[in-house]
């Protein structure tokens, strides 16, 4: 019953991630964008205004742009810090989320089978580290072949290392005791937020990232459905396992997107390609080449 659960939960998670990125491209690019369409109106206005063109110019360069999203990111990792800080005060003060916390795990226990703990152990090592190092070296080798971008390998090293790196030290902040359901979970360490969720979250939406470059509509929908479900799946194992409360996948999930979208956004523009519409601006407001006459010979002497 637990891996049932498990299947479902993550099924319906990765479905909706794949169809959203199913219909973002084909609405964003394959239709006509009005995204590009007002980018280019405002690039042919700062034609005729010197100022404006260079300033233009100067703001829309392709590595410009890649900083502007960077500040959103930060914005959006400021966010998930409040979040995750709001978290870690409820789970000590809250007792209704302590008590929705305590029937999760119980539900948990009370269901499990020798089946379902064998199958949700193997589901849970997609988000081991030592398992996601070896992948994470697979992953840059398959890439490097594919594309010899410096920026690969700093990517992939950012992206697992610094989730771990947040994820413990947020462990040590809060320092929440684990489920005693499961007697491995006392010699585990802190329990918020999950580092196999946290980890799992991370790399894989990386690998879905770096693995859909250059890929059809459908292989990168694919791809980011499965980074979602193998996400998903590894936070309730953590729980049906009763090794992590439910707030500790949900706090791991959060941090692991969310450092995945500041290693994405920070890397995008040499990783894969941002800001088209910047481009589209700044094209629009470069003036053609005058490209100058011949003149006619002259009489001969």
């Amino acid at each position: 019953m637990p891996f049932l659960v498990l299947i479902l939960i993550a099924s319906i998670c990765g479905v909706v991630a794949g169809v959203a990125a199913w219909r973002y491209p084909r609405r964003a690019w394959e239709k006509p964008a009005p995204a590009l369409s007002i980018a280019e109106k405002i690039g042919e206005v700062a034609e005729h205004h010197p100022a404006g063109r260079s300033a233009l110019q100067r703001r829309l360069k392709p590595e410009s742009a890649t900083e502007l999203a960077l500040t959103i990111a930060l914005l959006f990792s400021i966010g998930a810090g409040v979040i995750l800080g709001l978290l870690a005060y409820l789970i000590r003060t809250n007792s209704h989320l302590i008590g929705f916390d305590n029937g999760v795990a119980k539900w948990g226990n009370r269901h499990a089978t020798a089946f379902s703990t064998h199958a949700l152990t193997d589901v849970t090592q997609l988000g081991a580290i030592q398992n996601v190092i070896v992948l994470a070296v697979v992953l840059a080798v398959v890439e490097l072949i594919r594309d010899r971008s410096r920026w690969l390998v700093p990517f992939i090293v950012a992206v697992v290392g610094g989730e771990e790196l947040l994820a413990n030290v947020i462990k040590g902040i809060v320092d929440r005791t684990r489920p005693t359901f499961n007697p491995a979970a006392a010699t585990l360490g802190p329990s918020f937020p999950s580092g196999h969720t946290t980890t799992a979250a991370a790399f894989w939406a990386c690998a879905a990232l770096l693995l859909g470059r250059q890929r059809s509509r459908p292989a990168r929908s694919i791809l980011a459905g499965a980074a979602v479900a193998i996400g998903v799946g590894v936070a309730c194992s953590r729980v049906l396992l009763d090794v992590h409360w439910l707030t500790d996948v949900l706090g791991g999930l959060l941090l692991g997107w969310g450092w995945f979208a500041v290693c994405g956004i920070a890397f995008g523009g040499r990783v894969v390609s941002f800001g088209a519409a910047a481009e589209v601006a700044a094209r629009a407001a470069t003036p053609p080449r005058q490209v100058p006459r011949p003149q006619p010979p002259g009489p001969r002497r």
